[in-house]
């Protein structure tokens, strides 16, 4: 068992990244349907928090279902970091995550993100800011430095937790890689094997098959899996990973009529959350994901993405299930490259 404060997750947990514009109620709940043991929220800047923004507030939004979950802020002030600790706690989720390892341009140079990890001394005390305004418990997600020649995440991790945090997950990439490259994971193993860390430590990018799920949780020996862009349009990956774990076979993958009902439900979540517009809007940019590797589903996809109203969208998700009905999906092998950025 894995325990991060009075969070008791399994022994090897597989977490769902927070990612920006992705990780919303709908596209986490078909994750935890799945097999994801915890979850984040998307990334809320501090700074909207405490203005009152809208859609920093609309991304406070959790369910009893979705449990355990954590809610993730980013930031460069202390102030305003301990005060959206303050917020974020009022609306009861299990943890709170910090954000010191986003690399896009517009929050690293707002002094946040993996900005951050070029003052250690402001890392430290954003940190503690944080884990002396709320009661939940704290966590970090961070990357391995700003760039090769500052690789820094083993002064980091032992600084973030004497500073109070309760886990850290770790993206094997500095921030000058973005998401180019291959994540190196050996920097993740060192901190891991460093005597003087005790709290849980996760290991972030990559992760796309249960064969590297598990090659990487042998060879690495971290406490858990964080997956971030290889769950979007394919949330079977965590059952897909556990059950290779358990057994060393393979799922067979999801079929047609599993693919058509996840959209389903993730379409009527994201209506349910957001309305009828914006959650018909909102699903545009996962049909394609959802459907990847489907021969000639171009005409398909394109009436999916134009079409405004879902007794529209309903028998066109029919034609593409009877039109497909037995088609073999080969197992999932999308290199990461061809996947979304994420922030984290």
């Amino acid at each position: 068992m894995v325990k991060i404060g009075n969070i008791n997750l399994p022994s090897f947990p597989l977490l769902l990244a927070p990612m920006e514009d992705v990780s919303d109620p709908p596209f986490r709940a078909v994750c935890k349907s799945n097999g994801a043991d915890l979850m984040y929220t998307e990334f809320i800047s501090s700074e909207g928090l405490i203005r009152d923004a809208i859609k920093s507030k609309q991304k406070l939004d959790i369910f009893e279902e979705e449990r355990p979950i954590g809610i993730q802020i980013f930031g460069g002030d202390e102030d305003a970091m301990a005060m959206s600790a303050k917020i974020v706690e009022t609306v009861h989720p299990d943890l709170v995550d910090i954000n010191f390892g986003c690399p896009v341009k517009k929050v690293v140079t707002k002094g946040a993100g993996a900005a951050v990890l070029k003052d250690i001394d402001l890392m430290k005390k954003l940190t503690k800011a944080v884990v002396k305004s709320t009661s939940l418990p704290v966590t970090v997600k961070t990357r391995l430095g700003w760039d090769f020649d500052s690789i820094n995440i083993m002064e980091v991790a032992e600084m973030l937790q004497d500073a109070g945090v309760q886990a850290l997950a770790i993206h094997g990439r500095t921030r000058s890689q973005l998401y180019k490259g291959e994540a190196d994971w050996s920097h993740i193993a060192n901190v891991r094997s460093n005597p003087r860390i005790s709290i849980p430590i996760f290991g972030n990018g990559d992760i796309d098959t249960p064969e590297k799920a598990l090659e990487y949780k042998n060879k690495y020996g971290v406490d858990g899996i964080m997956i971030g862009r290889a769950a979007i349009g394919y949330p079977w990956i965590f059952r897909e990973i556990k059950h290779y774990m358990q057994t060393g076979e393979h799922l067979a993958p999801p079929s047609i009529e599993e693919r058509v009902d996840v959209i389903r439900k993730h379409l009527m979540a994201s209506i349910q959350w957001k309305g009828l517009i914006p959650g018909i809007n909102e699903m545009r940019r996962h049909y394609g994901n959802y459907l990847r590797g489907l021969p000639n589903i171009r005409e398909y996809r394109q009436k999916l993405v134009t079409v405004n109203e879902v007794e529209h969208i309903e028998p066109i998700l029919d034609q593409i299930g009877a039109s497909y009905k037995g088609y073999v999906f080969e197992r999932r092998t999308v290199p990461m490259e061809t996947m979304a950025n994420a922030c984290g």
